[in-house]
C-alpha cells in the first residue's frame, strides 16, 4: 500500500504527455506486482479502487487525467490494426518484428498501439484482465469518468471508426491483383468487397440516429455481417486456385492478414452492439494484450505463414515419392534393378572425388568440384531412371503421409492398416534399394581401379589415401554422428527440391517455356513443348540432386573454415570409398582391424542416412495433415503389431 500512495500521490493531470504516460505504466506496474497470482494483482486493482473513493479530491485528479488520456491519445490504432502489418508483406512484417525487439519503445506516444505495449508487456496482464469482475468495472467506469453517457458515445464512435479503418483494409487486400485474379470469378461472391463501404456507411448512418430505429439496426448488420461472409467465401476460393498454381509465403501472408482482419471486424461489431460497454472494452483489452504477445514472435511469424508451404511442398513430394514404393514382387525387382544401376554410375562418383582429392586443390574450390562430381552423378543416375537409395525416405515420407487425411473419418481402422501397408512396402523398397546400391558399388568400384590399374599401373588411390578412408570410416569415430547429420541434409535436399518446384508452378515457367515467343522462335513450337515438359517432369528431382552435390561437397569445406570439421556419411558413397581403399590394400586389407570397423559402420550408416531423413520429412508431412498426437500414437502402436506377427513382411515380398 505504500506504493500504491506514492503513486496516487504523484498524479497530475496536467503533467506532460510522456510523464503522465510513465505514471500509467507504473500503475500496472504496481498491479501485476511478481506476476505470481492473478487473484492478489485483481485484489489490488480493488484496492486501487477503495483508495480513490476515500479521497474525492483524489477522484477529482483522476477524472482529468482519464479525460486528458482520451482526448490525446487515439484508441482507433489499437482496435482497427494493432497486431497487423503496415504493409501486407511478409519481409516488412519481419523486419518491424525485428525492429520492435532490438529497439525500445517510448511513453512519449499519441498512439494508442506504440503506448499499450508498454503499459501490459506480458500474458500474465491478459489474465488479471479477464479476471475483473462486472462489478469493478462499474466501479472503475464511475471513478473515471464525471459523464458516464458521453465517454460511452465516444467509445462507440472510436468503434465504429476502427470497423471503417478494417474494412477500408479488408477491401484494399481483396482488390490487390495477387489475390483478385486468383478467385474464382464464377462464384456468386466473387465482387462482394465493392459494396463493404456502402455497407459500413449505412451501418454507421442507422446506429448514430437520434432516435435509433432498432429493426433497421438489425437489417444494417445483418446486411453487413452477410457481407463479411461472402467476402470470405471469395477468399476461400483462392485456396482452391493454390492447389492447381504453388503458393509463396507472401501469399499466404495476405491470406491470412486478410482472414484475421475480417475475424478483427466482427470483434469490434460484437463490441458496438454489446449492451454492457465497459465489459466489452474489458474483453477488447485482453485479446489485444495476446495480440501483443504473439506479434513479438519472430518464430511464430515464420511458423504460421509457412504451413501451407509446407504442405505444398509435401504434397509435391508425395507425388515423385509414389515412384519409390514398391507394393509386389515384380516392382521390387524392378527396384532392385534400379539401384544396382545407381550403384554402378555412384562407383565412377568415388573415382571423380578421389582425382579432385588428388589435384590438391583449396579446400574450397576441392569442395566445389566434388560438388559438381556429386551433382553430375546424381543427376546423370536420374535420367537414366536409377535410384540412389538414400534419395527415398525424404521423398516417400509425404506420400505415407498423405494416406493419413482420413484417419479421423468412420474408415479408420482402414485406413490405419493401408497405412502400415504402406510402411511395410517402404522399408522393403527401401532396403532393396540400399541392398542393390551397396551390391553394385562394390564390384563396380573394383572394375573401375582394375582398369586403372591396367592403364597405369597403380591402383585408384594410394596406401595413405587408403588409410585416411578407413580412419574417417571408422566406427570407433564420430561417423555415426555424421552420417546422422546427413540424413538432415538429404531432407533439406528434398525440401530445395519441393520449394523449387512450388515455385515453377506458381510463377507459370512451364507454360511461358511452351508458349513464349522468344523461346518458340528460337526451338520451334514443339521443340519447345518437349523443353517444357521435360523440365516440368525433372526440375524437382534437377532441384533435389544438385542441393544435395553441393551441400555433400562444400559443407566440410566451409565448416573447416571455422575449425568445426564437419564430414558427411553417405552410405552409397562410403562403400564405394571402402571398397577403393580395399583394393588398393589388397589382401593386406584384411588383416586390419581398422577395416573390419569400417565395414561394420556401413549399416549402420545406411540406417541413419534413411532413418533421419525420413523422421523430419514424415514429420512435417504429419503437420502438414493435422494428425494429431493422440492418431500419431496409433500408427506407432500398429505398426508395432505388425512387426511382431509379421516381421519378414518388412524385407521380402509376399
Amino acid at each position: 500500500m505504500k506504493n500504491l500512495t506514492q503513486l496516487l500521490r504523484a498524479l497530475d493531470p496536467g503533467a506532460e504527455l510522456a510523464d503522465r504516460h510513465v505514471w500509467l505504466i507504473k500503475l500496472f506496474e504496481w498491479i501485476r506486482g511478481d506476476k505470481a497470482s492473478v487473484q492478489a494483482a485483481v485484489a489490488r486493482v480493488q484496492a486501487f479502487i477503495e483508495a480513490v473513493q476515500k479521497q474525492p479530491e483524489l477522484q477529482a485528479r483522476l477524472q482529468a487525467w482519464w479525460e486528458t488520456l482520451i482526448q490525446t491519445v487515439d484508441i482507433t490504432p489499437l482496435l482497427a490494426d494493432f497486431g497487423f502489418a503496415p504493409r501486407t508483406a511478409f519481409v516488412s512484417e519481419l523486419a518491424e518484428r525485428l525492429r520492435r525487439k532490438l529497439l525500445p519503445g517510448t511513453p512519449e506516444t499519441r498512439d494508442a498501439s506504440e503506448l499499450f505495449p508498454l503499459v501490459v508487456p506480458t500474458r500474465f496482464d491478459a489474465q488479471w484482465i479477464s479476471a475483473l469482475e462486472e462489478t469493478q468495472m462499474a466501479q472503475l467506469t464511475v471513478l473515471l469518468s464525471a459523464n458516464p453517457a458521453r465517454d460511452t458515445r465516444r467509445w462507440h464512435y472510436s468503434l465504429m471508426d476502427a470497423i471503417t479503418y478494417c474494412t477500408a483494409q479488408i477491401r484494399a487486400t481483396g482488390f490487390a491483383p495477387e489475390l483478385r485474379l486468383r478467385m474464382n470469378r464464377a462464384s456468386p461472391h466473387a465482387r462482394s468487397f465493392h459494396a463493404l463501404p456502402a455497407d459500413v456507411q449505412e451501418l454507421r448512418t442507422v446506429f448514430f440516429q437520434p432516435r435509433r430505429d432498432d429493426a433497421a439496426l438489425q437489417a444494417a448488420v445483418r446486411q453487413y455481417r452477410e457481407r463479411l461472409d461472402a467476402c470470405r467465401q471469395a477468399v476461400n476460393s483462392i485456396y482452391a486456385h493454390l492447389e492447381e498454381n504453388g503458393i509463396s509465403v507472401g501469399m499466404v501472408f495476405r491470406l491470412r492478414q486478410l482472414r484475421a482482419r475480417m475475424l478483427r471486424d466482427r470483434e469490434l461489431l460484437d463490441a458496438l452492439l454489446s449492451p454492457k460497454p465497459a465489459m466489452a472494452a474489458l474483453k477488447l483489452l485482453a485479446r489485444r494484450v495476446a495480440t501483443a504477445q504473439e506479434s513479438k514472435s519472430i518464430g511464430a511469424l515464420i511458423s504460421t505463414n509457412s504451413t501451407l508451404l509446407s504442405a505444398k511442398m509435401a504434397e509435391r513430394s508425395a507425388e515423385t515419392g509414389e515412384h519409390y514404393i514398391t507394393r509386389n514382387r515384380a516392382e521390387y525387382k524392378e527396384m532392385l534393378g534400379k539401384a544396382m544401376g545407381g550403384g554402378a554410375v555412384t562407383a565412377l562418383t568415388t573415382l571423380l572425388k578421389f582425382m579432385v582429392v588428388g589435384i590438391g586443390l583449396s579446400a574450397f574450390w576441392s569442395g566445389f568440384w566434388a560438388s559438381v562430381a556429386y551433382a553430375g552423378s546424381f543427376i546423370l543416375i536420374q535420367l537414366l531412371h536409377f535410384t540412389l537409395a538414400t534419395k527415398q525416405p525424404a521423398m516417400t515420407a509425404p506420400a505415407m503421409a498423405a494416406k493419413l487425411k482420413d484417419i479421423d473419418s468412420d474408415e479408420s481402422v482402414t485406413t490405419l492398416e493401408d497405412f502400415v501397408d504402406e510402411v511395410t512396402h517402404l522399408v522393403r523398397s527401401q532396403v532393396a534399394a540400399v541392398f542393390g546400391n551397396v551390391f553394385m558399388v562394390v564390384p563396380a568400384v573394383l572394375l573401375v581401379n582394375a582398369v586403372i590399374g591396367l592403364l597405369l599401373g597403380r591402383p585408384m588411390i594410394s596406401h595413405d589415401s587408403a588409410h585416411h578412408v578407413l580412419e574417417s570410416l571408422t566406427l570407433l569415430g564420430p561417423t555415426l554422428l555424421w552420417a546422422a547429420f546427413t540424413g538432415v541434409v538429404l531432407f533439406a535436399s528434398s525440401m530445395i527440391a519441393g520449394w523449387v518446384e512450388n515455385w515453377f508452378v506458381l510463377h507459370h515457367l512451364g507454360s511461358a517455356m511452351r508458349h513464349n515467343p522468344r523461346f518458340t522462335a528460337v526451338l520451334g513450337n514443339e521443340r519447345a513443348a518437349r523443353w517444357s515438359a521435360f523440365t516440368r517432369e525433372h526440375i524437382s528431382g534437377f532441384a533435389s540432386n544438385i542441393s544435395l552435390g553441393f551441400m555433400l561437397g562444400l559443407i566440410p569445406a566451409f565448416t573447416g573454415f571455422f575449425g568445426l570439421e564437419l564430414e558427411l556419411r553417405h552410405v552409397t558413397l562410403s562403400t564405394g570409398q571402402l571398397a577403393a581403399a580395399g583394393a588398393s590394400l589388397g589382401l593386406e586389407a584384411l588383416r586390419q582391424a581398422a577395416f573390419w570397423w569400417s565395414v561394420a559402420s556401413i549399416p549402420l550408416i545406411g540406417a541413419l542416412n534413411l532413418g533421419v531423413s525420413f523422421y523430419f520429412a514424415f514429420r512435417l508431412a504429419l503437420q502438414a495433415h493435422n494428425v494429431s498426437k493422440l492418431d500419431r500414437a496409433r500408427i506407432r502402436a500398429a505398426i508395432l503389431a505388425r512387426w511382431r506377427s509379421h516381421p519378414l513382411h518388412f524385407f521380402i515380398p509376399r
